[in-house]
Order: structure tokens, then sequence, then C-alpha cells
């Protein structure tokens, strides 16, 4: 009796451990929701456990609603209420890791922030939209209040496919939709055509926010290699062809982070073998207003045969001031459309209203003008600066605000960042713009030239890179 009641004993405490064990593997998400476990006989082999240690761990799992018994065909994976509530499967937590470099943007818990993707607000919306927000709410028109249409403020539409017509791009109203930003915009194109399992190709390195969107939708990404020119062709062309993915998300105008822009015969290669593999381009230029004559953009080339835009007046005019739009086909913008409608119903009226008058009145293009000048003025300074103390700057400054300055061998970007935290300097390591964290091109930092005109940046650069 004695050796039985220690078998009881033995057996309860596996199961404690079995059941903690598959629960945990549920919440991660490696027991996807709908798979089945094993069998009681193969688990007991697996686990080493007798079948009544599997019994009645798959009782406790049943009990607590990680699973459901299914008569005839075994257990099935479910997922309690309250760990849906609570818990994170392991995609959703690994997307907010990979956001993590955005969350520290967002604090304003940094002196000096060279590794900011935004400008400060003196050269953006304190230089033009404070002027305008007193004087718009007294100008709206009746039924400013109302939805709309999903599509978006319909005189928004046409000023934008007016000024894409002056950038060589035909798109009439139906062929934009107008978004709350280019993250809302990639999110909804992530959404409507991409399942899980999909794959894709990224810039590498590339934008951050969209890897972590793309892991949420528990899509497999594959890296193009970014080169000076733009993506590099032959390793898309591999991929492509080894891999069969479904769009290539990529950036042609002051690429982020490498401050890039892609080269006229680049692109048209690009093209040639995204029609050869099937391959859907979704081109995401925040910077396009900035060079709006650039011949080399995909979308111009394409002229929305395989190729979506995606555009924002976020990092031209306003980050607060959230819209944006996607340029496509008509079919394309339809199936967007019918999601936005589902998930956000419509974009801000309001917000596309100011944005409307900012442009038809020659604000926005005033704006532009200085903008543009202060960009390139400050990225010649950072450019001279860095190669005249010896460093290696990636490329050229392509349009927008980014330059990529590549460590010496031996530097860590994430420790370099470390360091400068414990400065109060925001750094933007490269690693973070990278799936592969072994890529040399990770080893480097993502300069903003609107903030890098500051001595104590500098010296700390002397005193960390030699």
């Amino acid at each position: 009796m004695a050796a039985f009641d220690d078998e009881i004993k033995q057996s309860g405490t596996l199961v404690d451990r079995l059941t903690a064990q598959l629960s945990g593997e549920i919440l991660k998400g490696r027991m996807p929701v709908g798979s089945r476990l094993m069998s009681i006989r193969k688990a007991a082999d697996y686990h080493g456990v007798s079948k009544n240690t599997v019994i009645e761990t798959y009782d406790r799992l049943v009990a607590s609603g990680y699973a459901a018994s299914r008569p005839g065909s075994g257990f099935e994976v479910r997922m309690p209420q309250e760990a849906r509530r609570n818990g994170r499967p392991r995609h959703v937590a690994e997307a907010v890791d990979i956001a993590s470099l955005l969350n520290a943007q967002l604090e304003e818990n940094f002196e000096i922030r060279v590794g900011d993707g935004r400008p400060p607000p003196s050269w953006t919306e304190e230089s033009e939209i404070k002027r305008h927000l007193g004087l718009f709410s007294r100008s709206n028109a009746a039924g400013a209040d109302a939805y709309g249409s999903a599509l978006g403020f319909p005189a928004l539409r046409s000023e934008i496919s007016r000024r894409l017509a002056g950038q060589h791009l035909q798109a009439s109203e139906d062929e934009i939709l107008l978004t709350f930003g280019a993250n809302h915009a990639l999110d909804l194109i992530v959404r409507a055509f991409l399942s899980p399992g999909d794959v894709v190709l990224v810039d590498e390195p590339g934008y951050y926010p969209l890897f972590a969107k793309l892991k949420l939708a528990q899509v497999r990404m594959l890296g193009v290699r970014r080169t000076p020119d733009g993506p590099d062709v032959s390793d898309f062309v591999a991929k492509a062809a080894a891999e069969r993915p479904r769009l290539f998300f990529t950036q042609s105008i002051g690429h982020n982070p490498t401050g890039s822009s892609t080269s006229l015969p680049v692109a048209h290669a690009l093209l040639n073998a995204a029609a050869v593999h099937n391959v859907t381009i979704v081109e995401d230029d925040p910077f396009a207003d900035l060079v709006p004559r650039v011949p080399s953009r995909l979308v111009t080339l394409d002229q929305l045969n395989r190729v979506m835009s995606v555009g924002t007046f976020s990092k031209t005019l306003s980050a607060s001031l959230r819209t944006g739009f996607i340029v496509g086909s008509r079919e394309r913008i339809s199936a967007l459309a019918e999601l936005k409608m589902l998930t956000t119903v419509n974009s801000s009226g309001h917000i596309e209203r100011l944005i409307h008058r900012l442009l038809v009145e020659g604000h926005y293009d005033r704006h532009l003008k200085r903008l543009a000048n202060r960009i390139d003025a400050a990225a010649v300074r950072v450019i001279q600066r860095l190669e005249r103390q010896g460093y290696n700057v990636f490329s050229g400054n392509g349009g927008g605000y980014y330059v990529y300055l590549l460590l010496p061998d031996g530097v860590d970007d994430i420790e370099l960042a470390r360091r400068g935290a414990r400065e109060s300097i925001f750094i933007a390591p490269g690693s973070v713009f990278c799936l592969d964290k072994s890529n040399a091109i990770a080893a480097g930092i993502r300069l903003n030239v609107a903030r890098t005109d500051d001595e104590q940046f500098y010296n700390f650069l002397a005193r960390n890179l030699g």
C-alpha cells in the first residue's frame, strides 16, 4: 500500500509539471488553438510518463479550458477566456518586442535624440500647423462631423490625385484610400492581402514597425539586402524564386534606416523581376513630397499594375496629424476600403479637411520648400563631419531625415545605445532594423540629420568609437 501511495504522490507531481508545461506552451502560441494534442500513448512515450499521468493532465487542461475532448478523435487545443484577455501568444509578444524602439521614441526622456525617426517639432508642426488650427475650426462646412466615405474626404483625395499627376503618376480618386498615417496603411495591407504562414520579402535592414506588424500577423519574413543603390536585385530574385513570396515591402526614397534611395537601373530590374515571379510590391515612401520628381519611384514606373504606394503627411507635416494614404488599383483599394470600414469605420474628416486646406492654399508647398532646404543643409553638415572624423557612412542622404553610420569592428550597437542612454543620448541601433542580427550592416546606428548637430553627441562618438 505504501508503494502505491508513493506512486500516486509522484504521479501528482508529474501531473502538475506536465499541466503547467502544456498550458504554458498553449499560452505562448507554440500549440495553436484548434490543433490536436498528442494521443495519450504517444504523449506518455514522448514525456516519459505513465498513461495515467497523461490522462489526468489532459483532464486538468479540459477543466481549465486549455483543451476540449473530441470523442473518437482525442483532444483539441483551446484557449480559456481569461487567458485570451490577459495572456499574450508568442507572436504577439515577439511583435511587441520588435517595436520596443518605437516605445523609446515616444517617450520624451532623452535630451539628445539623434536616433529619433522624426524631426524636431520646430521643423514641422510648430512651423506651419499651429498658425492654422484656430482658423480651421471656424471654417468647417456643414456635415463635417459625419462619417463620410470610407475612402476618406473626397476633396483631399482629389487634391492628392492632382499632385500625383504632377509626379507622373495617374491615379483617380477611387484609386486613393486615406488612412491614419502610413502605419495604419501598412496594417490594412497586411490584414487584407496576407494570411498566417504566407511569405513576404522586406528590406534588410528595413522598417522595424512593419516587422512587428508582420510578426503579429504570423507572416514569415525574408530580408532582401539593401545596397546604397536600393534593394539587391540578385538577392530578391533568389528569394522570390525559392520562396514564392506574396508581397515585397520596400522604401525607394530616403530609406529608413540607411537614408539611401533606389537608382533608376535598380528600379527597372526590380520591376522586371517582380513580374517574372508574380510578386506585388508595396512601396512605402514618406518623403516622396520632398523629392516629388525622382524618376526611380517604382509606382511611377509601374503605374499601379503590381505596385501599391503608401504616402503620409506625418513625416513632412506633423506626427500628430495622423493622415496618410494608399494608392493602388481600383480592385485593391476597394478591398482595403472595406477592411478600413470594418476596423475603424473611417479616418478623421476634420484632420483631412485641415490638410486639404493647407495643400490648396499653398501653405504645404511653402513649408516643403523650407523643410527640404533644411534637410539638405543638415545632411551635408552631418555627413561631412562624420567622414572628416574618419567614420564610415553607408550612403549619401537620399532625401529623407536619415544617414546610417557603420560602426568599427568590435563595437556592439546595442551596447553603444546603452552607453548613450546613460548620458541621455537616444541612439537607434542598427540590429533593431535587421531580421538577421548577424548581418554585417546590423553593426550601425541610424542618425536623424535634423537632430545630430550636437557637440555632446560627437564627443560621445569620439570616446566610444575612437
